[in-house]
């Protein structure tokens, strides 16, 4: 692999590759938004990163690790001193805990884990995966590292919603767009994790390039919640007013963020199910479908002519936009089903 010395086991990120490979080590930035749809490697990468910069192996590259290393053993180990993982919502906290240790992330704890020198060597990783934060004092805190970084600190934000986070954040971070996976990618991710391949096959075509979403194809919970926004597609566009309650948007135990991204796999589902009535629409009954298992459902809707079909579809595009802002999830929830009801 051009760039990378040692191990880097990762799939897709090109465009990742391609920056990392032509970056000089002593060039590292203090901070990266990897930014992109949600199962398409983000916080892999990241970690796969961080144990690049912690290995104590010398390498003339910015990406690969030995495994050897007491830095990587500690690190495969989970209790490597120098890095910092968490996934989710980070909130202002009543009084300081441990970072380390405790479930939830303060914006306290973020001030105090980045302002420390590593242990181990010159670098400190800090990952905050899927970042949400609750309000503008907890984003405030990474602002308050850049004000004046700790030499050797490195911060990962990923994020499948980038437009969410203050722009004073995303300014002062190297963003890095991560891209869907190509459907031989996720279907080869499936069966080397033990899916049957001709299971994995049908996932992996509905799965618009997105390893979770595969995932979810395939798990029964998730694909609860698949056969619901299918159901939801086919009644608001056939002009009834759908249940949407499977979505969660009254339930107060979910923060901002959880509900955008239950939103944000209605969205995707929607698009399958568009693109594949759409097809029906304008090709004809025997056209291929993403979602061979929705064909009956999709043929019995309503048609409509080639000019409006297509703006439909774009207004979907509008909407997978305005999922990726600071719109509510209930608003995004209000323009798209306006958009599929019928004139």
């Amino acid at each position: 692999m051009i760039g990378v010395e040692g191990a880097f086991d990762v799939v897709g990120a090109r465009g990742a590759l391609a920056y990392f490979a032509s970056l000089e080590p002593q060039r590292v930035s203090h901070g990266y938004l990897f930014s992109g749809p949600a199962g398409v490697g983000k916080k892999t990468f990241a970690r796969r990163f961080a144990q690049s910069l912690l290995c104590e192996t010398p390498k003339s590259t910015v990406l690969g690790y030995c495994g050897h290393c007491i830095g990587c053993k500690l690190f495969e180990a989970g209790t490597h001193p120098d890095f910092l993982f968490h996934e989710g919502s980070i909130k202002i906290g009543k009084e300081a805990g441990s970072a380390l240790h405790d479930e939830e992330l303060t914006a306290r704890d973020l001030v105090r884990e980045l302002a420390l020198h590593g242990y181990r060597g010159a670098r400190r990783v800090v990952v905050l995966g899927d970042v949400e934060f609750a309000t503008h004092e907890a984003a405030n805190a990474l602002l308050k590292f850049f004000e004046e970084p700790a030499p050797g600190v490195v911060v990962v934000l990923t994020s499948s919603a980038s437009g969410t986070l203050l722009e004073t954040i995303r300014s002062r971070f190297v963003e890095i767009a991560f891209q869907p996976l190509e459907t031989a990618t996720v279907e080869s991710v499936l069966v080397a994790g033990g899916v049957e391949p001709k299971a994995a096959a049908l996932a992996a075509k509905v799965s618009l390039g997105s390893i979770t979403r595969a995932r979810a194809v395939l798990g029964e919970e998730d694909e609860g919640l698949r056969e619901a926004a299918f159901t939801w597609f086919a009644e608001t566009l056939g002009g009834e007013v759908a249940d949407q309650s499977f979505l969660r948007l009254d339930d107060r135990s979910l923060s901002a963020g959880e509900k955008r991204a239950i939103v944000a796999e209605l969205i995707e589902v929607v698009r399958v199910a568009a693109r594949d009535w759409a097809a029906l629409s304008l090709a004809g009954d025997d056209v291929p479908l993403l979602a061979a298992d929705q064909r009956r459902r999709l043929s019995r809707l309503p048609r409509r002519p080639p000019e409006a079909t297509l703006a439909l579809l774009a207004a979907l595009s509008e909407a997978e936009r305005l999922s990726n802002t600071n719109v509510s999830a209930g608003l995004v929830v209000d323009y798209l089903r306006m958009q599929l009801a019928p004139a």
